[in-house]
């Protein structure tokens, strides 16, 4: 969609209870972010989409969000970034590249999501039988 030159971004976030919907351009990415955080009841947040829908524009915005200065950028090759927030670490995957969910716990993906920092995950559905059993039910 195109808003006065602009693309038109749309994310749904299922929070505890309830669903938020989004419409925003990129110029309003930040304030979506600082709005996001306080209802984000666990800090393992799972992304789904396409390539090319935003996941990791969006995680910059919540990076910064929570007080990063690091250069945020797409962790493909590497599975793993991670960046030191305000309070706490903050860690991102993308599993885009991986070939099974071993490969994950190679990294040490378990310790991750046990480890109470927050972890924003791209590509979920790659480990989806490992993050179904692993993840915290709170935090």
């Amino acid at each position: 969609m195109s808003n006065g030159g602009h693309s038109q971004l749309f994310a749904t976030f299922a929070l505890k209870n309830n669903v938020m919907e989004f419409t925003y351009t990129l110029a309003d990415i930040d304030t979506i972010a600082k709005k996001l955080l306080p209802h984000l009841h666990y800090k393992v947040v799972i992304f789904r989409g396409g390539m090319g829908f935003g996941k990791t524009t969006l995680i910059k915005a919540l990076v910064r969000a929570l007080g990063s200065t690091d250069n945020v950028s797409s962790p493909t090759f590497s599975l793993v970034n991670s960046y030191e927030g305000a309070d706490s670490r903050i860690y991102h995957f993308d599993f885009y590249r991986i070939k099974n969910e071993e490969e994950a716990f190679n990294i040490g993906f378990e310790e991750y999501l046990y480890s109470g920092d927050w972890c924003f995950i791209e590509w979920a559905e790659k480990v989806e039988n490992t993050c179904l059993i692993l993840i915290p039910q709170s935090n």
